[in-house]
Order: C-alpha cells, then structure tokens, then sequence
C-alpha cells in the first residue's frame, strides 16, 4: 500500500487546498470457485459528499459490474496527470481516461487559474467537475 500512499500524497500537493477533496482507493479480495481476484475501488469526496465512485457508479451506467482490474491503470492515470507540464494540462486530452478523472483534477488543481477553471466548467457538464469548480469559485 506505501505505491498508492506515495501517489496519493503526491496527488495531494496539486489540490487547492481550500477545497475540502480527497482521493482514496482500496483493493477488495473476492473469493470464488474459480480463484480470487483483487476488485480495485477509487473514490473521490469533496467535504462529506462522494462525487466519484468506480466501480459503482460505472456499473450502474452500463449495467455490468466492470470486473477489469484497473486498479494500476488509475493508478497509471494519476501518475500521468501529474507528471504533465503544468502548461500543457488544461489543453491536453488524455487517451487513457475512461473514467472522466481529467477534468475532475483539473477542476481542483490550484495549479489551474480561474479564467481556465471558468472555461472548463463552461465545457464540462460533469456533476463532480461543476462541484468542485463551484467550490474553489466561492472560497477565492
């Protein structure tokens, strides 16, 4: 667990810090009699409310339970999203998401300034993206 508490504390140093966000990830063991497998779960609160789930809310949209580990390529994903030029990160769109987690970062990123972060609210009709730029907008 030290891999993810070293992404995440790493995640952490983008984040405006006047928002109150945070980003968690366990891995479930499932048993079977087919053998057992780890079933990843990220999700991401802002104060109390939880504005990202996966796998949960990915499984009520499509109906399936998406049993693909993707624990590392989340993982991956954050490591990407931090390691991109600051003046390359609003205009890139990164190929990897599947999960919508780019704009969601960049909503809370205090690295992201205002005029940016009213452009991105303008072009997201995500529900995480337009709480969480709600919030870093009433806190300036």
């Amino acid at each position: 667990m030290s891999r993810w508490s070293k992404l995440q504390k790493q995640f952490y140093t983008i984040i405006d810090g006047k928002i109150s966000l945070q980003i968690h990830c366990a891995v479930y063991r499932m048993d079977s009699q087919r053998g057992s497998t780890g079933i990843p779960r990220y999700w991401i609160t802002l104060g109390k409310e939880i504005i990202f789930d996966y796998p949960k809310q990915f499984a009520q949209s499509t109906g399936e339970y998406p049993y693909e580990t993707d624990v590392s390529e989340i993982s991956d994903f954050i490591r990407e999203y931090l390691d991109t030029p600051v003046n390359e990160l609003f205009e890139k769109e990164f190929s990897g998401d599947r999960w919508g987690l780019a704009d969601i970062f960049k909503a809370a990123d205090k690295r992201i300034g205002k005029t940016k972060l009213s452009a991105l609210a303008a072009r997201s009709s995500a529900t995480a993206v337009q709480k969480i730029v709600a919030a870093r907008m009433n806190i300036s």
